[in-house]
């Protein structure tokens, strides 16, 4: 920390009477430096992070920070008031004034560095040794670690445990995970315990800038949490990146604390825990009673709304993540983002051929000419909406991609390169292949040292910059015709499946569908399907494959629910009530609503869901339905070409999957029809080899 506070930036006798006067008399100090370029819009920015959460302490503590372009490096100063300034904390006026200035861009060692120095303010020997310092460069040199202050030992500048993500940031490597409650676990097991063990708590603390409330809320509760004799777990969610909880920590919690004033990322995995949530300043102040709120929860039995059932598929291999499972995940990333304009866009374009009949696509601009009395002038408005909403799809997914990688770094670069893909006519391969040359090239430049001096302009000017460039070279000039080429490639092949090839395709997406019911899997064949319709004026070929990739996906949960209806003593209760929902569900051509069923009987169900599936592509794309809609499900038969037999194909494969779903559970015996009467009667069993909770959720998709 010796960069980061100098004696030149102590003031021992700080006169300033407000938090605005004390910001200035400070900010003025590292402005001296050189530290600050633009003095009036550091302090502006200091005051909107003041403006969001008052900045004061219990202890006589005032910790004003912010992040800031105006800053040219990592930056603490520090001031001592005789009389007191108000910064907003429930005990009082600060006597204490710490500074906090880091860059827009500023990296990961000197964030966690003054990380660690918002732990340190917790300890009361090291704010008393600050209050009896006799000159600057003493103070200083307390801030820095490189003097010891009474009443323990205190931290080295950079030992700062593993909560102050010491590992990789989330953007690098966002499956690391905080390891068994060693350094970090602030309980031994000594203590009163619950039965045999310490009662035991995971919590997540996070801040609006990440640097300092985040580490004090650890530090306070850590501390609680000793003197309480409980074990608990922080992940702090700060500038400097996090370290994930380990999954079995989390599951062998009993109780959760989320002290935040943001959003907790992946707030899913303590679904089901008696949880504590709560704002980041209330773990700092009040500690001891989040620890006995959340003790009582527990005691009572509350607990958060069980999260999203994850697909058997995705539960296999969550503990371990290679970069195959990355990449997948980097993918989805994109189409999940994507899917909500190809849903919209593609219903708009649909209706407006509904209302206006197909020659709609050729309409004028309703700019030129709209009548408000004529249904075609509104057949024309809404094809064309719809056409601006696809407009979106390639740059979404690749941006998406891109930003799944690298976070908010990768969108600019990402977004220009999906962009560039339109304007050759790459399509969406080369909006895949933009996302992730996008999202490398800005993991690559934060690998690469700057200068101090450039930080400051990192995020908003050099990364976008450097990396759009990199982006448009390579699409424009060397991969983006081959890529056409390929694109152009595999749409004459779509265009050319006649017969029984067709018929082969459209089995093959059914059993596509059906293998993971909303995962990876389903949403390859889904993505492919929306690719080919994806245009102003698709072709036949492609609007088939739409039809028949909708109308497989519709096939297990309805096909479960007719099972629960026909033979509901194969089932248990709560098996049956999921049964009424997989009605409307499958309706709506939401695959997902088959997954508890999946999930607690994956060998009998995935496989019956599958064949129905390919019997209803099959029977789909031979009898040459149609659709230019994404999503609807039964919604949206009045567009869809041939809607007799389509329907008639669904009926089918719907029939196939009831038909072995009641064979195969037949063979296996009966439930009870009263049901159990234990827990799994309100939750099914996971599925063979997916114990433990999945890292994702599905999207509710196709």
């Amino acid at each position: 920390m010796s960069d980061t506070i100098t004696a030149d930036l102590v003031d021992l006798d700080l006169s300033a009477d407000t938090k605005e006067a004390a910001a200035r008399a400070l900010a003025e100090r590292m402005a001296a430096q050189g530290r600050v370029t633009d003095l009036e819009g550091f302090l502006a920015d200091v005051a909107a992070r003041e403006a969001q959460m008052p900045t004061g302490l219990d202890g006589g503590i005032g910790i004003p920070h912010c992040r800031s372009a105006h800053v040219t490096e990592p930056t603490l100063a520090f001031g001592r008031s005789a009389a007191g300034i108000d910064f907003g904390a429930p005990d009082g006026p600060a006597d204490l004034v710490f500074l906090i200035a880091a860059p827009a861009g500023a990296d990961d060692a000197h964030l966690t560095l003054l990380s660690a120095l918002a732990r340190r303010l917790m300890n009361t020997g090291f704010t008393d040794a600050l209050r009896a310092a006799t000159d600057a460069e003493h103070a200083a040199a307390l801030i820095r670690g490189e003097e010891t202050a009474p009443g323990g030992p205190e931290a080295a500048p950079g030992d700062t445990g593993a909560d102050e993500g010491e590992a990789d940031s989330e953007d690098t490597a966002p499956d690391d995970s905080v390891a068994a409650p060693a350094a970090a676990s602030a309980g031994a097991a000594t203590g009163p315990t619950d039965g045999d063990r310490p009662f035991r708590i995971v919590a997540v603390t996070s801040c609006p800038t990440g640097i300092a409330h985040t580490y004090m809320a650890a530090e306070s509760l850590e501390n609680a949490g000793r003197e309480a004799g409980v074990e608990i777990v922080v992940e702090t969610q700060g500038s400097a990146g996090f370290t994930r909880l380990d999954p079995a920590l989390i599951a062998a919690a009993d109780g959760v604390i989320l002290a935040h004033d943001v959003p907790v990322r992946d707030k899913q995995r303590f679904a089901g825990k008696p949880t504590v949530d709560t704002g980041v300043k209330a773990a700092v102040n009040r500690p001891a009673a989040l620890i006995t709120e959340v003790r009582d929860k527990a005691a009572r039995g509350e607990t958060t709304e069980a999260a999203p059932a994850s697909t058997p598929v995705e539960r296999a291999g969550a503990d371990g993540e290679g970069y195959g499972t990355r990449l997948r995940r980097w993918l989805m990333s994109g189409v999940s983002y994507m899917v909500p304009f190809v849903a919209a866009g593609g219903l708009l374009i649909a209706l407006g051929f509904a209302i206006g009949g197909y020659e709609i696509n050729e309409a004028p601009s309703v700019m030129d000419h709209f009548v408000w009395t004529q249904a075609d002038s509104w057949g024309a408005l809404l094809f064309q909406i719809g056409g601006v909403a696809f407009g979106f799809l390639v740059p979404v997914l690749a941006g998406y991609i891109a930003y799944g990688m690298a976070d908010r770094p990768g969108l600019v670069p990402g977004f220009v390169g999906g962009a560039i893909s339109l304007t050759i006519n790459a399509g969406f391969l080369g909006g895949l292949a933009a996302g992730l040359i996008a999202g490398g090239v800005v993991l690559a430049i934060q690998k690469v040292n700057i200068p101090a001096a450039l930080r400051g302009i990192m995020p908003v000017v050099v990364i976008p910059l450097i990396s759009s460039a990199v982006v448009g070279f390579l699409m424009f000039v060397v991969i983006g015709k081959p890529i056409a080429e390929a694109q152009k490639g595999m749409t004459d092949w779509l265009a050319g499946l006649t017969g029984a090839n067709a018929v082969l395709l459209g089995a093959l997406l059914g059993l596509m569908m059906c293998f993971d019911l909303g995962g990876p899997v389903n949403k390859v064949a889904y993505t492919f399907a929306t690719a080919g319709i994806a245009v102003a004026d698709p072709g036949d070929s492609a609007m088939k494959v739409m039809a028949a990739v909708m109308a497989a996906g519709m096939v297990p949960p309805l096909a479960m629910a007719l099972a629960t209806t026909v033979r509901g003593r194969l089932f248990n209760r709560a098996e049956r009530e999921n049964g009424k929902a997989a009605w409307v569900l499958g309706a709506s051509f939401i695959s997902e609503g088959a997954i508890p069923f999946a999930a607690a009987d994956p060998l009998r169900v995935i496989p019956a869901s599958m064949a129905g599936g390919a019997v209803t592509g099959a029977l789909s794309m031979a009898s040459g339905a149609t659709l230019r809609a994404p999503h609807g499900g039964i919604f949206v038969v009045p567009l869809i070409g041939n809607p007799l037999l389509y329907l008639v194909a669904i009926a089918v494969g719907v029939g196939v999957t009831t038909v072995l779903v009641i064979v195969l559970k037949g063979l296996r015996g009966t439930t009870d029809p009263a049901g159990p009467a234990t827990g799994e009667d309100t939750a099914p069993a996971p599925a063979a080899g997916g114990a433990g909770t999945s890292k994702e959720t599905v999207a509710a998709q196709p």
